[in-house]
């Protein structure tokens, strides 16, 4: 079974599924089904700091770069807010690691604005200025 995960992934999830369907337990390969379990979960965590960066993103521009404010911003952080609402609706277990998870998208945001903008790193506080409920929309 080893084989079939390594060669063909997607051929070798249509079988797990089908082996789980039909309760065949025992030809199931566990090793595997767990990794991928665990990055299922890691991937929903990414997820969730992704669409934190593009928000925090937003926010942090939309207080450094008063002039240029527009519907567009302001469609875009409405959007994600949105979109993150959404996200942690279907992933209510990911609300206790919200506060990790705006720290670390804090820090991307702050490069991405950077990037974005020319502002220096001096431009920006040393940790997330937004409360869960300013980011949320709240």
């Amino acid at each position: 079974m080893n084989n079939l995960y390594e060669q063909d992934f997607y051929q070798w999830t249509i079988q797990q599924a089908n082996l789980l369907k039909a309760g065949a337990l025992s030809q199931l390969d566990i090793e595997n089904l767990i990794e991928e379990v665990e990055s299922m979960g890691r991937s929903e965590k990414r997820e969730l700091v992704n669409r934190l960066t593009v928000l925090i993103t937003h926010l942090l521009k939309w207080d450094c770069q008063p002039e240029r404010r527009g519907r567009s911003w302001e469609l875009m952080i409405r959007e994600q807010r949105l979109r993150l609402s959404k996200h942690l609706k279907n992933n209510p277990s990911l609300k206790p690691v919200l506060e990790e998870c705006i720290a670390d998208a804090f820090e991307l945001a702050v490069v991405k604005t950077m990037k974005e903008t020319g502002f220096s790193e001096a431009t920006f506080p040393e940790s997330c200025p937004y409360t869960i409920e300013q980011i949320m929309g709240e």
